[in-house]
């Protein structure tokens, strides 16, 4: 009895001492709907990131639809702290905001930046709270000024479980990347890509790019335009009005440029995907990881 009692006193200390590891997390937050139409909206929030300190890095139609648009934005002091996690840290680099119109409205989300970091940075979170949160704040005050709704959405995910995510037993990790490519230099690796880019291969398009040459790393947001295997063939599928996860990333760390696997990526924006609408995107993955493999060729 006295081991049993010792036993549930300590774990109600681990439980009570790290009471923020269980907080559930959602990873979009709907700001509200307008109705404006779309570039209307896009020119409000653009105005208001950049009256608050964020440069604006990209945007795009996402699936070539104008009534779907992600405009991708990012600060100095977030690019600083996330370059000091060494796990590709720099994806958490570039943040989005996704309008949807249907016509007579449009609904403005934002990816959730807190679900974002915890994921993408994992127990670095903790070492860099204070700077991360300040940028979540600001987001928050900045976007929130939008919209009456402010709520989150698209399933959720605990802290713990984000830092360490998976969606299912055998599949990857944040910490599984796929290699594209190993070049002889980051200069040759980011002129290959660029220019492969530039000429829309496998008909893709640039939507922003990050580099810090100091650094040697990149990060490329790339949109998959093709009409059979992109972001118009998955999206509606999966539900686009998730359409602030994209676009997708190919990241460049000195001479080897990888990206997040698509079965670790896709789930981890899509918590609430249901293992039968997952195998209807099956060769999604794949597809994306071929198309981003050749724009290193």
């Amino acid at each position: 009895m006295k081991n049993l009692i010792y036993l549930v006193t300590v774990l109600l200390f681990f439980i009570g001492s790290n009471p923020t590891t269980a907080q559930e997390l959602n990873p979009y937050i709907k700001i509200g709907e307008s109705s404006n139409n779309i570039d209307q909206n896009s020119d409000k929030v653009k105005s208001a990131l950049k009256e608050n300190g964020f440069d604006i890095i990209g945007e795009y139609n996402v699936e070539n639809n104008k009534n779907l648009k992600v405009i991708v934005y990012s600060r100095k002091d977030l690019q600083s702290t996330v370059l000091k996690v060494k796990d590709r840290g720099a994806l958490a680099a570039a943040l989005k905001v996704g309008l949807k119109s249907d016509g007579t409205k449009t609904t403005i989300s934002y990816l959730n930046p807190e679900y974002l970091f915890n994921a993408y940075l994992g127990d670095d979170y903790v070492n860099h709270q204070t700077e991360l949160r300040k940028v979540e704040k600001d987001i928050t005050t900045t976007l929130s000024q939008l919209g009456n709704e402010n709520k989150g959405f698209g399933g959720s995910l605990s802290i713990n479980d984000l830092r360490k995510y998976h969606y299912k037993m055998m599949m990857p990790y944040f910490s599984d990347p796929v290699e594209l490519k190993e070049f002889s230099s980051f200069e040759e690796g980011v002129k290959t890509i660029e220019k492969n880019l530039a000429s829309k291969k496998g008909n893709t398009k640039l939507v922003y790019q990050l580099k810090f040459n100091s650094k040697k790393i990149a990060v490329f947001g790339v949109a998959l335009l093709d009409k059979e295997k992109g972001e118009s063939h998955f999206l509606p599928i999966i539900d686009n009005s998730h359409l602030a996860a994209m676009p997708y990333e190919i990241i460049l760390q000195g001479k080897t440029a990888t990206i997040l696997h698509g079965r670790y990526r896709l789930a981890l924006h899509w918590p609430e995907l249901s293992m039968g609408t997952f195998m209807k995107i099956m060769s999604t993955p794949g597809e994306i990881e071929d198309t981003l493999k050749d724009l290193c060729q």
